[in-house]
């Protein structure tokens, strides 16, 4: 029974603030990566206001490949010939 009790206060004076000091660790941790989510999600919402215009900059592109890749095509016609 003395045994018993011995085993009690090593549990209460040893393990337990052992446990106690990991679970705070572990506690600190996810507060920073809370913080740090709530961060991304502000940043996310932020961004989602500057990409409204990417339609009309990826309309405008495409149009832009079209008319460049009609000119590059004759020219390589012409640079065949010239080499051919």
């Amino acid at each position: 029974m003395v045994l018993w009790w011995i085993g009690n206060v090593i549990l209460l004076v040893v393990i337990l603030p052992v446990v106690i000091a990991l679970l705070s660790r572990v506690l600190g941790a996810l507060e920073r990566i809370r913080a740090a989510s709530d961060d991304i999600l502000a940043g996310g919402v932020d961004l989602i206001g500057e990409l409204q215009g990417v339609p009309d900059g990826l309309a405008i592109t495409d149009r832009t490949i079209e008319e460049v890749k009609v000119g590059a095509v004759r020219y390589a016609g012409s640079v065949a010939k010239l080499l051919g």
